[in-house]
């Protein structure tokens, strides 16, 4: 059995397998079908301060190789999860991560002092404000962390955007405003057009890209952003096999998320996490962290 620990900041994980926000709920909706104790980490669906209701429908199509969904955040905020939810999932022995988002840093920094460790969500392209408008900037970005890092001292990761022209001076932009860690990538933005109607088929017209497709844009990115910072990098995008997760891992990610794949084997977290071990067994290897990063 190899050591498949990793830390993300504070965060001390038993592997480095983590679910994706928005493809796994709040993780006890699956308590039935998976072990969750077998997954690293769980990142909760994505919470603001207030109630959002998300978009209207249709917010999802399929794509060859992968899928759009414009959902837009719908969540009951901040209260509803630190009061209902929180009580149910803190118990579980694994780490409990909430994706957090917000209209301006002022709504992201109230909603983060409620949580233990949170994933910074700058990068949302299915909202019209907020989200992306905020993560598409170095400026945009280091206002956010910003404002976050001087009212929450805990363990600060920020999910970062692919539709931008310099991944990299984000990530140190990032960086340099206190984040423990970067997350990468989020979903590309994409559209799908119905021929009979005639009408493009997300009802706010784009969504957000994920699935296979679009993995080597996200292995490229977490290469490039696993250079030139100096904290933890988690690699997310199209992984559905501990190959994949591999790959991600000596591009440089200390740890990754799985999430479309979450929607066709609600298992496949737990499988990826004994994949990696077989794979590190297989070739005598003792630790996954040998590997993070040993990439050419």
């Amino acid at each position: 059995m190899a050591n498949l620990s990793t830390s993300i900041g504070a965060l001390q994980m038993k592997n480095p397998v983590m679910t994706a926000s928005g493809t796994f709920g709040y993780g006890i909706e699956f308590e039935d079908v998976v072990d969750l104790t077998a997954i690293g980490g769980i990142i909760v669906k994505g919470t603001t301060f207030l109630p959002r209701q998300g978009n209207d429908y249709p917010r999802m199509a399929e794509t060859p190789s992968g899928m759009l969904n414009c959902v837009g955040l719908q969540n009951k905020g901040v209260q509803y999860f630190c009061e209902t939810i929180y009580p149910k999932i803190r118990k579980i022995d694994t780490q409990m991560i909430v994706n957090v988002s917000g209209s301006s840093p002022e709504d992201y920094a109230r909603c983060a002092e409620c949580i233990h460790a949170i994933e910074l969500n700058i990068s949302c392209p299915n909202v019209h404000d907020g989200g992306m408008a905020f993560g598409v900037t170095t400026e945009g970005a280091s206002s956010v962390v910003r404002a976050v890092r001087k009212a929450y001292g805990k363990t600060l990761i920020v999910k970062l955007s692919p539709n931008v022209t310099d991944i990299v001076s984000i990530a140190k932009a990032v960086e340099a405003e206190g984040a423990d860690s970067v997350s990468l990538i989020n979903t590309l933005m994409g559209t799908a057009i119905d021929i009979e109607k005639r009408k493009r088929m997300l009802s706010i017209g784009t969504g957000g890209l994920s699935g296979p497709c679009v993995k080597p844009v996200a292995l490229r990115m977490v290469y490039q952003v696993a250079k030139a910072v100096n904290i933890p990098v988690i690699g997310l995008g199209g992984i559905a096999s501990a190959t994949d997760a591999i790959e991600f891992i000596m591009a440089g990610a200390s740890a990754i998320e799985i999430g479309t794949a979450n929607f066709l084997d609600p298992a496949i977290s737990a499988k990826v996490a004994q994949g990696i071990n077989d794979w590190l067994d297989a070739h005598n290897i003792a630790s996954v962290r040998d590997i993070i990063g040993v990439a050419e």
